[in-house]
């Protein structure tokens, strides 16, 4: 790969990961702080955001995030992003609103 081929591919993929992961944080600000997938969620995504603003060799960046080649992280957060949004319709920190049947896991039936 090139100089110019891998900084290229950073401008892309670095820019795209860094919209990407501030969409990711800003839709979390929305989910209460002692939420699960909040509190996981952000430590995960910061962490990854903080590697994607400081690394600058493509090669380098995909071996730290460990989730394969740049486009394949890329993906990876946008459907974190589109996660992010659903659980904000779903709502999975709140009560259930009726209790479970006592035997819904008992197998077989």
């Amino acid at each position: 790969m090139t100089l110019v081929h891998s900084f290229v591919r950073y401008l892309l993929g670095g820019v795209r990961l860094q919209i990407l992961y501030s969409k990711i944080l800003a839709v979390l600000q929305n989910v209460p702080k002692d939420a699960a997938y909040r509190k996981y969620t952000e430590q995960i995504v910061n962490q990854r955001y903080n590697l994607v603003r400081t690394e600058t060799d493509v090669q380098k960046l995909q071996d730290k995030l460990n989730g394969g080649q740049i486009e394949e992280v890329i993906v990876q957060a946008e459907n974190e992003l589109s996660l992010a949004r659903k659980m904000l319709q779903w709502k999975p920190w709140e009560p259930l609103v009726e209790e479970p049947p006592t035997d819904q896991w008992r197998w077989p039936i």
